[in-house]
């Protein structure tokens, strides 16, 4: 089986090399600071670990979601601008326009290997918060990829239901890799309830997906992030999964399965 290529630049974003096709998650290559969103703000505390000449060419980008700076950044907005190719929500098509390419869930679309093959990139249902979120906190997707000779591979965008992932395992695992959005984000808009994948609840979903290897996004750099890898490498041990754990750090690559 053809290996998955997974490099972490920092917060959501990471370049996934599959198949000979090169993809990039949730653009964000702005330094740390404040970033407004409505009447509040969010801190980043870390930039990126490359910068956007360092990624080098991408085949496609999978934005995750376009409403929050912390998955879409300024910079992230000129980067989409020259990338051929961004697959995301009907929302973010809205607002954005072309390059974006709305892809509703359980929908696919094919992407050229350059082996003659087809790398398939399937949208799938994101939770944003707990249940009845949505209106709050806007549309989210998340992907699948996979084809012939590939491992399948769960990318989540900022999801934070179990039940969206035991729909997603029932429908399209088990996966080989799962890309997982934690860090269990909260924020003054929804007070009672992470928008994003606690520790615990990444460990428990690795085990819904059937997941034999498992690297946690978007759960440090930013200030609203109440856990990180601390707490991640705590939970996947306690839930005796630490060696599907694969925790990197920004600017580390590594070569699944």
């Amino acid at each position: 089986m053809t290996p998955v290529d997974i490099t972490y630049i920092g917060g959501p974003t990471a370049v996934i090399a599959l198949g000979g096709v090169r993809l990039l998650t949730d653009p964000t290559f702005d330094a740390p600071g404040e970033y407004p969103i409505g009447a509040r703000k969010l801190v980043k505390t870390a930039g990126p670990a490359l910068q956007v000449a360092e990624v080098g060419a991408v085949d496609a980008v999978l934005l995750s979601h376009d409403q929050h700076p912390d998955n879409l950044d300024a910079s992230g907005r000129t980067y989409l601008a020259g990338a051929p190719l961004t697959l995301s929500t009907a929302s973010a098509y809205g607002r954005i326009g072309a390059p974006v390419r709305a892809v509703p869930s359980w929908e696919h679309v094919e992407l050229p290997r350059p082996d003659g093959g087809l790398l398939r990139v399937t949208a799938v249902p994101a939770q944003h918060g707990p249940d009845g979120s949505e209106a709050i906190v806007g549309e989210v997707t998340g992907f699948v990829l996979s084809g012939d000779g590939l491992p399948k591979v769960y990318v989540s965008g900022d999801n934070a239901s179990l039940d969206v992932v035991r729909d997603i395992a029932g429908r399209e695992g088990p996966f080989d890799v799962a890309v997982l959005f934690a860090g269990a984000a909260r924020t003054p808009l929804v007070p009672d309830a992470p928008l994003t994948l606690t520790s615990q609840d990444a460990a428990r979903a690795a085990e819904i997906l059937g997941a034999r290897h498992v690297v946690p996004l978007h759960f440090e750099h930013w200030g609203h992030f109440t856990q990180d890898g601390g707490t991640l490498t705590k939970a996947f041990a306690e839930a005796g999964l630490t060696d599907r754990l694969q925790l990197l750090k920004p600017g580390a690559s590594v070569r699944l399965p």
